[in-house]
């Protein structure tokens, strides 16, 4: 899960390195005032109006955490006040020390036995066709909570008859926990493969293992080919465009269906620097190149997390999403 901050204010990088793709890589380093911005194209207007309220006031109501909120996610104003979420359950406090994430980290509570009925009851008066679940990482659970995203996702199920996608962690120390959440069959099984090789253990952690996160994806398939399969990377972190096409190419050969592409924000001082911000252009050619490959939908702009959108993406008959 990506960390991202409401304003246009980072903590400075050192420098902001500007690389067109197809051309020759120039460093250029900012101002003190300038190294302070957002790029122009990641400013945006707050959405005018109250909508979000009732979303906010749900959540609240309910008892239930969002990764919109705890990830500080750039689209929250946008999607609450369209009255959608990503519900993020087994609590707010995460086993795992990833470099790039602002989710609280620590010893979690135990699983609320009543959270799945909970959440089903919020999808219903949010009156969702497409709910997307995701969690904190646990570590301290023996099935990693897979049981536990089984339940909410046959929960929802049964009260909305919503599609559902499921957005987990890598279930690394119990693997096998992860055909109990393909048993609940959601029809999309999102798992975030965030970065390159190279930065794995930098950006996810010491658990973290990349050959697992691709065998993860493919699993899911030969557990049951009707689902549809789906990773994203945040970009921005130091990759370079070669390390990026690699990347696409093994998600690919996994069998892998949608792909999302997105720019890193810095939550916070002690989280990993940006290294750069793409422009919108090079999204759109990276965007284009995972098509070709044959990602069946791509979601491929700065503002693109896992679940922008991702009733869209879903539904979508064409490859062609723009999310910019």
């Amino acid at each position: 899960m990506a960390a991202e901050p409401h304003s246009d204010s980072l903590p400075p990088p050192t420098l902001v390195r500007i690389e067109p793709l197809g051309a020759a890589s120039t460093v250029v380093t900012l101002d003190p005032p300038a190294q302070r911005r957002l790029p122009e194209w990641l400013r945006r207007e707050l959405p005018k109006g109250n909508a979000n309220h009732f979303t906010a006031r749900l959540v609240e109501e309910l008892r239930l955490e969002t990764v919109c909120e705890e990830a500080k996610c750039p689209n929250r104003m946008e999607c609450w006040s369209q009255r959608t979420a990503t519900f993020m359950v087994l609590g707010k406090v995460c086993t795992r020390p990833c470099g790039f994430c602002s989710v609280d980290r620590g010893r979690p509570a135990l699983p609320e036995a009543d959270e799945p009925e909970r959440l089903a009851e919020a999808a219903h008066r949010l009156g969702l066709k497409h709910v997307v679940i995701t969690s904190v990482t646990r570590d301290d659970l023996p099935d990693g909570g897979a049981e536990h995203f089984r339940q909410c996702v046959l929960a929802v199920r049964s009260r909305t008859g919503a599609t559902i996608e499921v957005l987990t962690p890598d279930f690394v120390h119990c693997k096998e926990a992860l055909e109990v959440v393909c048993q609940s069959a959601p029809e999309v099984f999102n798992h975030n493969t965030e970065t390159v090789p190279r930065l794995y253990r930098e950006v996810r952690g010491p658990k973290s293992d990349y050959a697992w996160t691709l065998e993860l994806l493919s699993r899911v398939k030969r557990f049951n080919p009707q689902i549809k399969t789906k990773s994203g990377l945040m970009l921005g972190l130091g990759e370079s465009r070669e390390e990026v096409l690699e990347v696409l190419a093994d998600l690919r050969d996994h069998d892998c269906d949608f792909l999302t592409l997105g720019q890193y924000l810095q939550p916070g001082p002690r989280y990993l620097p940006v290294v750069r911000y793409l422009h919108p252009d090079e999204f759109e050619e990276l965007g284009e190149l995972a098509r070709r490959l044959g990602f069946s939908q791509v979601a491929s702009g700065p503002f693109v997390r896992s679940s922008y959108h991702a009733r869209e993406m879903a539904e979508a008959d064409t490859a062609s999403v723009d999310f910019e």
